[in-house]
């Protein structure tokens, strides 16, 4: 009987878990729940969003030929092509394409009081996953040094997509975006833009988030067709004006 009763006691005990046990658990959970914007891959977005992606096309938002351009910016940007056209755009390094490339045309369409900063962090908790990390630019109102209302995010890949798709990435940035501008106004569905760069070539999604406070929020995407800036950068100069401007005309 005592060797039964021990062998009983011992049997529970194993099954019983410890304290350590349970922060281990919570502590795995947690990981596979986080995840930054450059390890997150499609399999885990869609685990934790409803994902509906739009065909590649001409939308209202990329339609821009009655903007008109003042003299000051079609100057810069035929300065700005001249010098792209004698850069050998799948060449040189990150660092030199957002330099030269890049950069330039984002400032020219800045306006008061929406600015493009670089490498801005974005962190958001949704219900069942949090997303943070870098973006390697934003155009938002800024507020005491810091982007207050991020409106586009875009990410930057140097040569092609074989290494780390930019569309997922962006993907999680908007949908950081989106909950942080949530925080603020609430409002539902968060409509917010982004770009990809590969090379000298762009490419823009619009992007509706809405169930945010849900365990399962939607995206629904929309992307342009690509753009080739040494050719087409009044063009895409154009579109990220409209985009600013729709920012601009909010409260």
């Amino acid at each position: 009987m005592s060797s039964l009763l021990n062998h009983c006691r011992d049997t529970l005990v194993c099954q019983i878990p410890t304290v350590s046990d349970y922060h281990n658990h919570r502590e795995e959970y947690m990981m596979t729940t986080k995840f930054t914007f450059s390890n997150i891959t499609l399999e885990n977005l869609t685990q934790f969003v409803n994902l509906q992606e739009g065909n590649i096309g001409e939308y209202e938002w990329t339609q821009t030929d009655s903007l008109p351009v003042t003299n000051s910016e079609t100057q810069s940007l035929q300065e700005l092509t001249a010098r792209l056209r004698k850069t050998p755009t799948l060449l040189v390094n990150e660092a030199t394409l957002w330099a030269r490339v890049i950069y330039p045309l984002l400032v020219l369409a800045e306006q008061d009081p929406i600015q493009v900063w670089s490498q801005v962090p974005l962190q958001a908790q949704y219900a069942k996953f949090e997303l943070e990390g870098i973006a390697d630019g934003v155009f938002g109102k800024i507020a005491l040094g810091r982007v207050k209302s991020p409106y586009l995010v875009m990410v930057e890949t140097k040569r092609g997509v074989e290494g780390q798709n930019p569309v997922v990435q962006l993907y999680a940035e908007l949908l950081a975006a989106a909950h942080l501008n949530w925080e603020q106004d609430h409002c539902l569905p968060q409509e917010i833009f982004g770009c990809y760069t590969v090379a000298d070539i762009w490419t823009f999604v619009r992007a509706e988030v809405s169930e945010i406070d849900t365990d399962l929020p939607t995206l629904r995407v929309k992307h342009s067709q690509e753009y080739g800036e040494k050719y087409e950068a009044e063009t895409i100069f154009k579109i990220l004006k409209n985009i600013v401007s729709k920012q601009v005309a909010t409260p």
